[in-house]
């Protein structure tokens, strides 16, 4: 790694979440776009496709969205590596993308609730209840300029870093162009700007995880046990909630 990480360092969040998270948070925004490939971007097709084929467009947003959480410790990972020689660039790409992470967090919210509504009322009843609130404000809007701007500055300085090339910082770039917003389906070039996302991140995690020692085959057994325990933990409590 070009700018590497001392692994008797310690950094949030830590060598192995950063790593892991840069190659499967890119990933699952990838299968999850290409999913809803087939159907229109535009919210009322994407209710549509929804009453249509509930299972395959509930996974695919699921999938991006678990991919979009994903992406924090990602993106602190890469500004870390960034913070190393080029402090200003990461400060300021790296908080402008977290905050845009949160804006597309909260419109998922939004868009599991529209397709609860096609589920308990009906697609035209819903389709209404979208259309009438689309562009109502929230305090959450003021962010999504956030990550357009985020990832552009966040690429330039992982290249003024050299903790990326200059092909790969492009591609990272090229998420300023992903839409943003509610029931925001896939297109051609949302697919090859994640797959851009995916060229530029998923080495960078394979080099963090291989920049310190490899841990032992029980402590990798100790880890996914309590991450399975951790998750089931987490869900039941979540659904009890």
């Amino acid at each position: 790694m070009k700018n590497s990480l001392n692994p008797d360092d310690f950094w949030f969040p830590g060598r192995w979440v950063g790593g892991i998270s840069l190659i499967v948070g890119p990933l699952l925004l990838l299968v999850g776009s290409v999913l809803r490939l087939p159907f229109d971007f535009f919210f009322t097709n994407q209710l549509i496709a929804f009453k249509q084929h509930p299972m395959r467009i509930m996974t695919a947003y699921n999938l991006f969205l678990a991919g979009n959480i994903l992406l924090y410790p990602a993106i602190i990972t890469l500004a870390t590596l960034i913070g190393r020689t080029k402090p200003g660039w990461a400060i300021w790409g790296g908080n402008f993308v977290l905050l845009g992470l949160f804006a597309r967090t909260f419109h998922y919210g939004i868009n599991h609730l529209a397709f609860q509504l096609v589920e308990v009322q009906s697609l035209g009843q819903a389709t209404e209840a979208v259309a009438n609130s689309y562009g109502a404000f929230h305090i959450v809007a003021t962010l999504s300029a956030a990550i357009l701007s985020g990832w552009t500055i966040l690429a330039i300085g992982a290249y003024l870093s050299k903790a990326i090339g200059l092909i790969r910082a492009i591609a990272l770039a090229s998420m300023s162009a992903l839409m943003i917003g509610v029931l925001k389906g896939s297109s051609i070039v949302s697919v090859l700007v994640i797959l851009g996302l995916c060229v530029a991140m998923v080495p960078l995690g394979v080099e963090v995880l291989r920049s310190g020692p490899k841990p032992g085959r029980l402590a990798i057994l100790k880890w996914s046990v309590l991450m399975f325990l951790l998750i089931g933990v987490m869900y039941f409590l979540g659904q009890a909630g």
